[in-house]
């Protein structure tokens, strides 16, 4: 199973899975620049400096949520659709796994209990925030392991 999972339909990519295994040497930006969320990977060895700093207001337009799920404990199914509500595959994310939700809509189903920490723009809109839709039944579910 690959440790650096993109999910697309044809060339939008809906989400980044980066497995628990994922390693790379030092700092690996894994999002363009373009996306209103920066997610990286950072590795390095005991005793480096990171340089100590503030970040600066830089006022920056979010015209689309993304968000980052951190998957502490359990499992958890991911049911991916595309902008038209349309189900594409299902991924299996277990303790260690990060996923950034890039667009498109997504469902869930908890395997077994699970612990996950939600990131994502802020302020929470309320229902402006999603439109909830009918998801797929257990039945309909097609498990995927890689791109």
């Amino acid at each position: 199973m690959s440790e650096l999972q993109l999910i697309k339909k044809k060339d939008r990519l809906l989400a980044i899975l980066i497995k628990n295994n994922y390693c790379c040497e030092g700092v690996d930006f894994l999002t363009p620049n373009e996306f209103s969320q920066q997610l990286a990977y950072m590795h390095h060895p005991a005793g480096k400096m990171i340089d100590a700093h503030v970040h600066n207001l830089v006022h920056r337009n979010v015209a689309f949520t993304q968000e980052v799920l951190f998957i502490k404990k359990g499992k958890l199914r991911v049911d991916f659709y595309d902008d038209y509500k349309d189900y594409l595959e299902s991924r299996i994310l277990e303790a260690g796994d990060t996923i950034l939700l890039t667009s498109g809509g997504h469902g869930f189903k908890v395997l077994e209990e699970v612990e996950m920490i939600e990131v994502k723009q802020g302020p929470y809109s309320g229902d402006m925030d999603k439109t909830r839709f009918e998801g797929i039944t257990d039945e309909e579910v097609v498990i995927k392991n890689e791109e």
